[in-house]
């Protein structure tokens, strides 16, 4: 290694003695090292311009105004809402505040239709394809979804094609063509559509309905959200412009945008949102439902054969599956955080985690339920929300022969609720909550969604670190409140299945009363 040695040496050799002047001194310029060639090698800070170098233009947060929520309400009471973020696409849309809890005076399944015509043809584009060709320029891709209380016009497309895509969105809500073909093949949609949700493994959206039923018995969030099968040939052009001229009005839509500037938004708005006159025309309004739920609590049953669900090389066995909520509270509300947490701290799902092992294991359902009684397949937690109120449930499913055992297994967990809570499992409860939340809001149509939804609300959005701010703040005795409140409602219940051997209604509201959440021991004579 003897040629390294002086190879080495001859590298650091000082060179000629270099003059500092004092400005190079302070920035800390020294001629303390030298090239092998003899030049001076410069030690220099990176808190000094640099000689011969221009003056470096720094990335910086100008304000807190790049993260806020912009909204801007037209003359006609339209609102347009955006949020900045950066890339290249965009996602901007329509939200409307109707769906099937403005039905009430309509035929129910108008929102179900709604939401399968949408994006067909229009004044300006004469099919569904030509609109997405159009799309197709600009890479975008849109979607419509239907809800209870919003239905949603979005699309994703690159951000320089803005003025095409509100173009499209305002032609897409305000002048649908509803042809007499469009309406058949949705009625044939819909049909298939009611058809597959009664043979599907999964009864979960079944059970949504049927809870939502039994709570708010024939009013508002209580209504179908699908089509019954004998209004699909009686829904048609007339019947759907008499709904659209009540509730596609521009003081109930927010056009809500993520990735583009908001001043690029408004004048987009200003072109093809103000003095547009609907294809339905205005003045024919039968004036909007303004119903605030009211919650009856009850119980809907659909005794059904479930053993044949999913026949197959591993058939999933014959289950019953059994629903159980109690009125929580709307999302306007301050006790909507700690809800929405304690939903959490209860969590649960399916015997098998798809997550893979150890997905949500620390939550109750789980603790509780499904590792002390291997025969549950089922326990989740589930909390709906709305602008008027709110619903907290918990699904459970098990061989029909243990009806009765899982019903008190449920009514016990729900008594347990009000009982002590820990404070281990409330941190991880809160600590989750703000993961999801955020984890959620890094996609950019979930922040649309959420954009559109706070706006529609409240006129304004709160931004998630409030939120992260507002669920450190819920304590043990909040938890404690809310659900001792909870409890004096009358259960809401949906049963679906075998159900034999299920609890009557006043059985299940006697459970619920107690201390100990036991059902009322039964005495028979013949076993």
């Amino acid at each position: 290694g003897g040629g390294h040695g002086v190879a080495a040496a001859r590298r650091l050799r000082p060179g000629p003695a270099v003059t500092v002047s004092p400005v190079s001194r302070r920035c800390g310029l020294a001629a303390g090292r030298s090239y092998s060639g003899g030049g001076a090698y410069p030690s220099v800070s990176l808190t000094c311009p640099l000689p011969g170098v221009p003056k470096a233009v720094f990335a910086a947060a100008e304000s807190r105004e790049r993260f806020e929520t912009r909204v801007t309400v037209l003359e006609n009471g339209l609102r347009v809402a955006s949020q900045n973020k950066f890339g290249q696409f965009c996602t901007v849309g329509i939200l409307v505040n109707s769906g099937s809890r403005h039905e009430a005076k309509y035929l129910s399944g108008i929102s179900h239709f709604l939401e399968k015509l949408a994006f067909s043809s229009t004044a300006q584009f004469g099919s569904k394809d030509e609109i997405l060709l159009t799309l197709e320029k600009h890479g975008g891709i849109c979607d419509c979804q239907a809800s209870r209380d919003t239905i949603m016009y979005a699309v994703s497309a690159d951000a320089r094609g803005l003025d095409t895509v509100v173009n499209l969105l305002a032609d897409v809500t305000l002048q649908p063509r509803l042809s007499d073909e469009e309406i058949e093949m949705t009625r044939m949609a819909i049909r298939f559509e009611l058809e597959d949700l009664n043979m599907r493994p999964d009864p979960e959206p079944l059970l949504t309905e049927m809870i939502h039923a039994a709570a708010f018995r024939d009013n508002t969030v209580g209504l179908n959200r699908f089509c019954p099968v004998e209004n699909t040939d009686k829904i048609d052009r007339d019947v759907l412009h008499s709904y659209l001229s009540s509730y596609y009005t521009p003081d109930r839509m927010v056009l809500a945008g993520v990735g583009i500037e908001h001043e690029h938004l408004v004048e987009c708005a200003r072109k093809y949102l103000l003095g547009v006159e609907p294809v339905w025309g205005t003045g024919r309004s039968r004036g909007v439902d303004r119903s605030v739920a009211q919650y009856t609590g009850g119980i809907v049953k659909v005794e059904k054969d479930m053993s044949d669900v999913s026949l197959g090389p591993t058939p999933i066995p014959e289950l019953t599956h059994i629903m159980i909520g109690l009125e929580s509270c709307s999302f306007l509300e301050d006790d909507f955080i700690p809800f929405a947490v304690l939903n959490m701290m209860m969590g649960g799902g399916g015997s098998f985690s798809a997550g893979g092992p150890g997905k949500g294991m620390f939550t109750r359902l789980y603790l509780n339920v499904l590792n002390r009684h291997h025969w549950m397949y089922n326990a989740t937690s589930y909390h709906h929300s709305y602008e008027d109120t709110g619903l907290l449930c918990i699904h459970a499913s098990a061989d029909p022969k243990q009806v009765r055992e899982m019903v008190e297994i449920i009514t016990r967990e729900f008594i347990l609720m009000a009982g002590a809570v820990g404070e281990v499992e409330l941190e991880r409860a809160k600590t989750q909550l703000k993961s999801m939340l955020m984890m959620n809001l890094e996609s950019r149509p979930v922040i649309f969604e959420d954009v559109g939804r706070q706006v529609l609300a409240t006129n304004t959005r709160k931004l998630p670190h409030e939120l992260c701010a507002l669920i450190s703040q819920v304590k043990p005795t909040d938890i404690k409140r809310v659900v001792t409140k909870m409890l004096h409602k009358k259960p809401a219940v949906a049963a679906l299945g075998d159900l034999t051997d299920l609890p009557t209604y006043e059985h299940i509201q006697a459970a619920l009363s107690s201390k100990d959440g036991r059902l009322p021991r039964l005495y028979r004579l013949f076993r």
